[in-house]
């Protein structure tokens, strides 16, 4: 018989700088769930990707065990990640901080596909665009 569900949580932490500190310890805690171990087997699975947002669905089950499955990291963060900037522009309409090529946006469109709600690389790429322009970034040919 399979396990009972108690709580599907999703978390975004740094990969492989997991704490007890909140986000993390805030969102867990409550679920008597053994911090030590996700947080230990959490930074084990995002060591190689040091340095990005890692976003994680973690699976609390009545027994107190768990599991968890890690996405990859934000559209947002890769396209922050590919331009070098620290943020998105405040005013997006006015303001553009940068140019993103076709081709740029096709990586980070195939990077994201598994977790994005798209059947095609076309319609993956279309979702990539609108976060870079929601962002103040520019599409060229």
């Amino acid at each position: 018989m399979a396990k009972k569900i108690k709580a599907v949580i999703k978390v975004q932490i740094q990969a492989g700088k997991a704490t007890a500190a909140p986000p993390v310890g805030t969102a867990l805690g409550p679920q008597g769930i053994n911090m030590g171990q996700f947080i230990k087997e959490y930074n084990e699975r995002t060591a190689p990707l040091t340095g990005t947002v890692v976003p994680a669905v973690v699976t609390v089950y009545e027994d107190r065990s768990y599991t968890f499955v890690t996405k990859s990291p934000p559209a947002a963060d890769l396209i922050r990640k590919e331009l070098g900037l620290e943020k998105g522009s405040a005013a997006p309409n006015k303001n553009k901080i940068g140019k993103l090529s076709k081709a740029k946006v096709k990586s980070i469109a195939e990077t994201k596909m598994n977790d994005l709600n798209a059947t095609s690389l076309e319609s993956a790429m279309r979702m990539v665009e609108g976060t870079a322009r929601s962002m103040g970034v520019e599409i060229t040919a």
